[in-house]
């Protein structure tokens, strides 16, 4: 194999050039060849070396092919050590970006030239680990500990212009790395820069109140994860050690969270969100293009697709109903465009061309005649997007892709009232549009594979985590959705409070229960899927009424004030109404049902259980392809807390003969609602994990 570290002399100047496509990871092979390069440069002429990449980018952290293996020598810390201990200076070239081990190997030279649109991190906590190279020891002895604590508890990255001001680089160039290297080179023999090993530096004084609050931020940012807080301790500890000693500590902890189920869990995250789109189907099979996208309907939904696209380069057309309805569009789009810009993700000029140039807001259907991708994000009625793909399936040109934004309703039947199902498909967004990452992918029964793959394609161009659903009612999300919540529901009427079980939830990591969730989004959505599917229930069905009584109250939840909770200038997040226990404890004596107790223990048991069942027959029903597609819709579309991976990965971690008992037990008051799936059940009988069907 071809050494990806190669070592070149130019005078007094030697060049150390990583080339391991396609970003530089710090495999095996590049750790080997930096302590080989190292020690020819100690040994050789030349009085500066300049450390830079090929390529798009520095070292853009692990190689991922290697996680979970057994570490091999040598390692990465021994690897910055051979570099920050030579007697000559290093200067290190970053650009692109230099992310976990690449900024931690940046960290070890002494000197380092960032260019411009270049990044720096360490978001190894989104792994469950800390940095394990020197991340936490090096960077808060030259930044101090809260400003490098804020850096790798957030994961975020920092750009050339920041690191700069925090010192983080010595010079910023608009020239290519080698040049921009040997630049800064040249000035280092010229005025004879030392080597500057930031582990001979001592951590900066602290500010304790300032560390105080970074803590109790993270706390409140990470509920449930233990990486964030350990991240920083070991940063505060480190401070008072020799620089060995802290080392060996960082170590130790990061190979400590290495072992822990938080972890595995996020690992399994990070791998299932990549795993979405590598479907059979699609190998081999071309999208359609994409620059012109069309949405109808202009409310909350359809603005934020079309935001999400404006955001992401396409050309816009936004159809509304009437002249004062389009005018509303244009300015809750311009509206959510100016919060970008407060937010530093869009300049104010930048905002203004893309309202100028890229969106047209009209009531003329016409208008669409043009557009690649039809999107419809009308209210959630069949007769309504019906009509809306009849009107399409007249004024679309041929090839166009026609999606409906549908949370539930039968794509089939949608796509029956137009002369091409072959071009209709479902692309379910979650709110806000241009926010949320999950895009489900609804593929109906004669969708063609060119439009699957287009739906992929925007769901790239959008930076979307696109999932493949069958078609059923909810999909995967919303189906599985309706059963936990409905595993709620019949605990509340069998004795548990909705406070309780929205408490235990949170507990367990969700950022919300399932009643805080109702009020957020409003009572009347829960309402008026009741009464679409009252219909359809079947006798033994049980079923909260609470939530049509709040209705008819109008008490919708936060946007009236009161809801389960109340919402006020005293408790502007909510606090528990009294009322609402009433109103349950009146619907549990009306059904017959005496209240027993339930710990939080068993109310997350039951909660996930339902969860993870319903998930099994979704898999086994081929609505989604595999486990982790649930765990990847669970995990971006729905709250699941991340470190716990997912549902059907949770159900893998405390095992599937413990889901299947809690089910098994429950079922004994109520055979209807839990009947275990058979694939869990087949599972169990084998000795099997969901994960074996990934």
């Amino acid at each position: 194999m071809t050494n990806p570290v190669r070592y070149e002399s130019h005078g007094e100047i030697a060049v150390i050039r990583i080339d391991n496509p396609p970003v530089n990871a710090s495999s095996l092979a590049v750790r080997a060849g930096l302590v080989e390069a190292a020690a020819t440069f100690a040994k050789g002429p030349e009085k500066v070396a300049v450390l830079m990449a090929e390529g798009r980018t520095f070292i853009a952290g692990a190689d991922i092919t290697e996680f979970g293996k057994t570490p091999t020598e040598p390692y990465l810390p021994d690897a910055i050590m051979a570099l920050e201990s030579l007697e000559k200076p290093v200067v290190c070239v970053i650009h692109g970006t230099a992310l976990g081990g690449g900024f931690e190997v940046a960290l070890g030279c002494h000197y380092r030239v960032m260019l411009r649109g270049a990044k720096v991190g360490l978001p190894e906590v989104n792994l469950g680990l800390i940095p394990g190279a020197g991340g936490t020891q090096r960077l808060p002895r030259l930044v101090g500990i809260v400003s490098a604590a804020d850096i790798f508890t957030s994961a975020r990255q920092v750009s050339a212009e920041d690191a700069f001001a925090l010192g983080i680089a010595d010079e910023l160039s608009n020239a290519d790395p080698f040049e921009a290297g040997m630049e800064f080179a040249r000035k280092v023999l010229a005025e004879g820069l030392p080597v500057r090993r930031l582990s001979e530096m001592s951590v900066p004084p602290t500010d304790a109140d300032s560390l105080a609050a970074l803590k109790k931020k993270v706390a409140r940012a990470n509920p449930g994860h233990i990486c964030h807080l350990r991240a920083i301790d070991v940063a505060v500890a480190g401070a008072d050690k020799p620089f060995d000693e802290a080392m060996l500590m960082e170590r130790g902890v990061f190979l400590d969270m290495m072992a822990t189920p938080q972890r595995k869990a996020m690992i399994h995250a990070f791998f299932s969100e990549r795993k979405t789109a590598q479907l059979p189907e699609l190998k081999g099979v071309t999208p359609r293009t994409i620059r012109h996208v069309g949405v109808i309907g202009g409310g909350t939904m359809g603005g934020g697709i079309a935001v999400s696209c404006l955001l992401n380069g396409l050309h816009v057309t936004l159809i509304e109903r009437d002249g004062e309805a389009v005018e509303k569009a244009h300015t809750g789009i311009a509206r959510t465009l100016a919060d970008s810009v407060k937010r530093g993700k869009l300049s104010a000029g930048g905002r203004d061309q893309l309202l100028a140039d890229k969106l047209v807001t009209t009531d003329d259907y016409e208008a669409l005649s043009t557009a690649d991708v039809i999107i419809e994000a009308v209210f959630e009625s069949m007769d309504v997007k019906k009509d809306v793909f009849t009107k399409l399936d007249a004024v679309a040109k041929p090839g166009a892709v026609l999606a409906s934004n549908t949370s539930y309703l039968d794509v089939d039947e949608i796509a029956a009232m137009t002369s091409r199902p072959q071009d209709v498909i479902g692309l379910h967004f979650f709110s806000p549009a241009h926010v949320m990452r999950l895009l489900e992918i609804v593929v109906a029964a004669k969708t063609a594979p060119e439009v699957v793959a287009t739906g992929f394609a925007l769901a790239k161009a959008l930076k979307k985590v696109p999932v493949r659903a069958g078609v059923c009612d909810g999909f995967i999300g919303n189906r599985i959705l309706k059963t936990y919540r409905t595993a709620a529901d019949i605990m509340v009427l069998e004795g548990a409070s909705p406070f309780q079980v929205d408490k235990a939830l949170v507990d367990f990591g969700f950022a919300m229960g399932p009643y805080a969730v109702a009020d957020l989004a409003g009572i009347d959505i829960g309402y008026l899927t009741r009464k679409r599917l009252l219909p359809t229930r079947q006798k033994g069905e049980r079923w909260g009424d609470w939530g049509d009584k709040l209705y008819e109250m109008g008490r919708l939840g936060r946007k009236t004030g009161h809801g389960h909770y109340i919402y006020d200038d005293a408790s502007p997040k909510g606090r528990p109404d009294p009322e609402v226990e009433d109103i349950i404890a009146a619907e549990r004596k009306a059904k017959g049902i005496n209240a027993r107790d339930f710990t939080d223990e068993e109310i997350v048991e039951r909660y996930m259980a339902a969860m993870i069942n319903e998930g099994a027959k979704v898999v086994s029903e081929g609505i989604a392809l595999r486990p982790l597609d649930v765990d990847v819709t669970k995990l971006y579309g729905y709250g699941f807390p991340r470190f716990r991976g997912g549902p059907m990965h949770y159900a893998d971690h405390i095992g599937l003969a413990k889901v299947l008992a809690t089910i098994e037990a429950a079922a004994k008051d109520d055979a209807f609602f839990w009947q275990p799936a058979d694939l869990l059940k087949t599972l169990v009988a084998e000795g099997r994990d969901f994960n074996s069907l990934n």
